[in-house]
């Protein structure tokens, strides 16, 4: 398995496969091509679900940023085109003056910022981790007498530590600047950032119900950042930043736990989240919503059970719960914009995340069905799914919203 580096990306939202990946492909085929004398104009084609919700989150924004200031550029929507390698296909022509091609490159957006094809695969790079799987991870861990951020840190490079500092201060910045920004976020709905409001009132009830509100506020902050393509850390996607966020911003502003903690339940988040990566997938235009906001529930529920000081079995019990009871969530945002239903998603997984801690920090950590099966489901059931509802914004809500415009 290879390191949590690639769960923690940080850039521009809104999304870590519409915005993040192309943007750097765009970046990778721009230096390929800088030299070639007879370039006169780009064009780029863009395939199945990242055609088809790309100019809702803004992919070809994050394209013609690049392309533009080099020479002309067009961009070709093909939603009905999807090729068997992933759906969020990019063909990158570089064109002379007569519209001859010069160059090309196929390349591949797989979720969670990476990029792959037929010659490299980012999501499979150098392979640190001796295991994949979370039962054999924790069958490793009681055996060596450790937690599982000490298992991260006897595999990583000494600098993962500094990383995570960084994604932590990244995502402190996101909650912060989106309690704090109001206006309408772009894109067309004239949605209205409501993180502030939701912050305001949970001052005005008592303690149960305050936490709640908070919880709701701070990841509405970060969703709403993300939505507005400001910066973000993917946890483990774009379209689900706000939920890791949230849970371990509120559990260090009201529990008071030292620095040291947050950054090691972030490690044991991104080892949950790289087994399901590696395992599954926790892209939405290949399984669907449940791959991203289920993943970020159930990262953020291990890392809220491990602050609180729950065993190995209570933490992936906390893991499993947190994805199992996503399984099966579409992916269908509205006018193909991440903002309905994600942001205000990501507000109910970040309390379903601190539910999942509690229920199992009740148990014993021992229940019938583990988190490496659930993560098996998940992989099945997202390929089961119909591609309508799986980011290419053509069933579900997005329909349903558009018919009763």
């Amino acid at each position: 398995m290879e390191s949590i580096r690639s769960i923690y990306k940080i850039g521009n939202g809104p999304s870590s496969s519409h915005t993040m990946a192309p943007k750097r492909a765009t970046q990778m085929f721009a230096e390929r091509t800088k030299d070639i004398d007879q370039l006169a104009s780009y064009r780029v084609t863009l395939y199945g679900a990242l055609a088809a919700t790309g100019k809702g989150h803004m992919t070809d924004v994050a394209i013609l940023d690049v392309l533009s200031p080099i020479a002309p550029s067009e961009i070709v929507w093909e939603p009905g085109v999807v090729h068997e390698f992933h759906t969020n296909g990019m063909l990158f022509e570089a064109l002379d003056a007569q519209g001859h091609q010069l160059d090309e490159w196929t390349v591949y957006s797989i979720g969670g910022g990476s990029l792959a094809n037929k010659d490299f695969d980012e999501s499979r790079s150098e392979q640190i981790y001796p295991h994949h799987y979370l039962m054999d991870i924790l069958s490793y861990c009681q055996s060596e007498h450790i937690n599982f951020w000490e298992y991260v840190e006897r595999y990583e490079n000494e600098d993962i530590w500094d990383h995570l500092h960084e994604v932590w201060e990244v995502m402190k910045d996101a909650v912060e600047r989106g309690l704090e920004t109001e206006g309408v976020l772009p894109g067309g709905l004239n949605l209205r950032r409501k993180a502030g409001e939701y912050y305001i009132r949970s001052k005005g009830y008592r303690s149960n119900v305050s936490t709640r509100g908070l919880i709701y506020a701070y990841a509405l902050a970060v969703s709403e950042e993300n939505a507005a393509g400001h910066i973000v850390c993917t946890a483990p996607t774009c379209g689900s930043s706000g939920v890791l966020p949230a849970v371990l911003y509120h559990l260090q502003t009201s529990r008071e736990f030292p620095e040291r903690m947050i950054i090691r339940a972030l490690a044991t988040a991104g080892l949950i989240g790289n087994i399901v990566r590696t395992n599954a997938s926790i892209s939405g235009a290949e399984v669907g919503c449940q791959g991203e906001v289920g993943v970020a529930c159930s990262m953020a529920a291990a890392a809220a059970n491990q602050l609180f000081g729950g065993s190995l079995n209570q933490i992936e019990y906390a893991a499993e719960m947190g994805l199992e009871h996503h399984l099966g969530l579409t992916c269908d945002p509205v006018c193909g914009l991440v903002q309905i239903p994600c942001i205000e998603r990501n507000a109910y997984a970040a309390a379903r995340a601190l539910d999942s801690n509690v229920y199992s920090t009740f148990s014993d950590g021992f229940h019938r069905v583990n988190f490496d099966q659930v993560v098996d489901v998940m992989r099945q059931t997202g390929h089961d799914l119909p591609s309508l509802y799986k980011e290419t914004s053509t069933g579900g809500l997005a329909i349903t919203y558009q018919s009763r415009k």
